[in-house]
């Protein structure tokens, strides 16, 4: 069934088509700053694009190109290598390590190509040389260079946000060297006490020193996707003033539209009020899961909101998520063989409230309420092979195939280094990389757990002592 978004841009619902001759649909979502662990509102920005990728699977199969970047350069992670006095690299390479690790135990599927700011130096610096010919950008007298907004009169479609705004909003930064306060910068000039070690040489006449943080994007979408791509995501924090600027510079370097489709999910509660360390409501994924939670559940409360509204998650939402998985699990184990492939279109009619659902604007309020429905209202023993095929399906889409929900209600004893080592074997044995999954196995033995693989999935014990 044809998939139906809210377009940012337009204002208005529009159909995902892939526009290009090849029928490849070219998927962007901004990804991760790793300098820190990602926090519950970031994932739910990755749930829900992982639930989007995996919609456009079903829909396209085969023809889906997925491109999330890594943010491995900006003042944040310089700030955390000086404070540490250990090499960016290094730094950056912790946390992505950890990123990945906790996105395979959340069960988001990995992108295609996973391109970092570091390794796209070259490619950046070549879209701000092209923009500074063409008279869009500027060199600045200390040698940065910025982007010129009254260049390019569209500015502001996406967001709306009005001159006034617009000055305000910028004028904090670097307000002695931009011709208007509203530019924003391409290109900052090396600052020894500020950025340590981290330079590179610069565009044509500019100082050596590193790009700004909206430049990457727009310079790793062009080497990955093209220059137009089908769908363009992120949280609505970034909508301004990261994809108004990506907008800007792309277009004026490309000459061509950025994006087909622009999709924001909204910002995350937490206990009804906005996340922060101060108020005590501040959580990462290592936070939750060392209060006993397991991955999968977080991924299932992250699902509980329309991704365009607030959802405001609490330590109750994740009781009740455990559950609903329970749920899930026991009606699964009462199923008979498993379907095959999940990709053809078997006549069963049980599950398509669900699917429907999320192909109306990602709808997983909906989708759950439709899923369960017809959980509730059916006989396990009674269920055909079609149903079983589409039950699975819906699994799929959101995030929640078989082996996970059996992991969904893990002992709240259970040590989050070990519900890691567990998540992770998981997601190895689902990816038929055994010598992975073998040598996490050996790792959890060692820590004492015994894994027990069943036809359902899979349980860990605690070793029994003589």
């Amino acid at each position: 069934m044809a998939i139906k978004l809210f377009d940012s841009l337009t204002r208005a619902m529009r159909e995902l088509r892939p526009a290009h001759a090849d029928g490849v649909f070219r998927f962007y979502n901004c990804g991760p700053t790793v300098y820190a662990p990602a926090h519950i509102g970031n994932f739910r920005a990755f749930v829900v694009n992982d639930v989007l990728r995996r919609m456009l699977e079903l829909e396209f199969p085969g023809k889906v190109r997925h491109v999330r970047n890594l943010t491995d350069v900006d003042d944040r992670s310089i700030g955390q290598a000086l404070q540490e006095g250990r090499p960016l690299a290094e730094i950056t390479r912790r946390w992505t390590q950890l990123f990945h690790s906790e996105c395979a135990s959340i069960n988001c599927l990995p992108p295609h190509v996973e391109p970092s700011a570091t390794g796209h130096i070259r490619e950046q610096v070549d879209m701000i040389d092209v923009l500074m010919r063409k008279g869009n950008a500027y060199r600045a007298p200390n040698g940065s260079v910025y982007f010129k907004i009254s260049s390019f009169p569209a500015y502001g479609a996406l967001s709306r946000i009005r001159e006034r705004e617009l000055k305000v909003t910028n004028s904090v930064f670097d307000a002695d060297h931009k011709d208007d306060l509203g530019d924003f910068a391409l290109w900052k000039a090396y600052k020894p006490e500020e950025d340590g070690d981290v330079k590179w040489p610069g565009p044509v006449g500019a100082a050596e020193g590193r790009p700004g943080w909206h430049i990457e994007c727009s310079a790793m979408i062009k080497k990955h996707l093209g220059e137009t791509i089908d769908l363009h995501t992120g949280g609505v924090d970034l909508l301004f003033p990261h994809h108004e600027n990506e907008i800007a510079q792309s277009q004026c370097c490309n000459g061509a539209a950025l994006a087909s489709h622009w999709y924001h999910n909204e910002h995350l509660l937490v206990d009804g009020a906005k996340m922060s360390k101060s108020r005590g409501n501040y959580y990462t994924l290592g936070d939750l899961v060392g209060k006993g939670h397991s991955p999968v559940a977080v991924r299932f409360a992250l699902l509980a909101g329309h991704p365009r509204k607030q959802l405001n998650f609490t330590l109750d939402s994740l009781h009740a998520a455990a559950s609903a998985l329970g749920a899930l699990r026991r009606f699964s184990q009462g199923l008979g063989p498993a379907a095959v492939d999940r990709h053809p279109g078997a006549p069963s009619g049980v599950f398509d409230a669900a699917l429907a659902a999320l192909a109306d604007d990602l709808n997983l309020p909906a989708a759950l309420g439709a899923l369960f429905a017809a959980v509730n209202g059916l006989d396990a023993g009674a269920v055909t092979q079609a149903d079983r095929a589409a039950f699975e399906r819906v699994l799929y889409a959101l995030g929640l195939e078989i082996p996970f929900i059996a992991s969904g209600d893990l002992p709240v004893s259970l040590p989050p280094e070990i519900a890691d080592l567990a998540s992770r074997r998981l997601v190895a044995k689902k990816a038929r990389d055994f010598a992975t999954a073998d040598r996490l196995r050996a790792e959890l033995a060692a820590a004492g757990w015994t894994v027990r693989d069943g036809k359902d999935g899979s349980t860990l014990e605690p070793v029994k002592k003589a």
